[in-house]
């Protein structure tokens, strides 16, 4: 049987404060979206931004780690799992989310020199 590969890794900015809640279960559950920027040439040869949004989910210790360190405008990176959900909707329809589950944060320090 072959190995599949679960794993993403991105770098980019928070769009918000990363956002705590505690469960039932007393776990911890952060969310905050990162955004990441793409840069390439279009067919008339101008420069074009564009960017994605992703949203990422932090359990426990990781939560608390998110909460301390990412606010509004953070550049950081992680790496994680993709994880799709499926819900139903108000209006019945089945619908689906996609998030990556971090297991690796790292952000960045700057000292400055003297």
């Amino acid at each position: 049987m072959e190995s599949a590969i679960n794993k993403v890794v991105l770098s980019g900015c928070a769009g918000a404060d990363a956002e705590i809640r505690t469960l039932a279960n007393n776990q911890k559950l952060a969310r905050v979206s990162m955004a990441v920027n793409e840069y390439f040439k279009n067919a008339m040869g101008e420069e074009v931004k564009k960017t994605q949004w992703f949203s990422l989910t932090f359990w426990n210790a990781k939560a608390d780690e998110a909460i301390e360190q990412i606010k509004k405008g953070t550049r950081f990176s992680i790496e994680g799992r993709l994880q799709t959900n499926h819900y139903e909707a108000k209006d019945g329809t089945k619908r689906f989310s996609t998030e990556i589950v971090v297991n690796e944060l790292n952000v960045p320090t700057f000292e400055v020199a003297n």
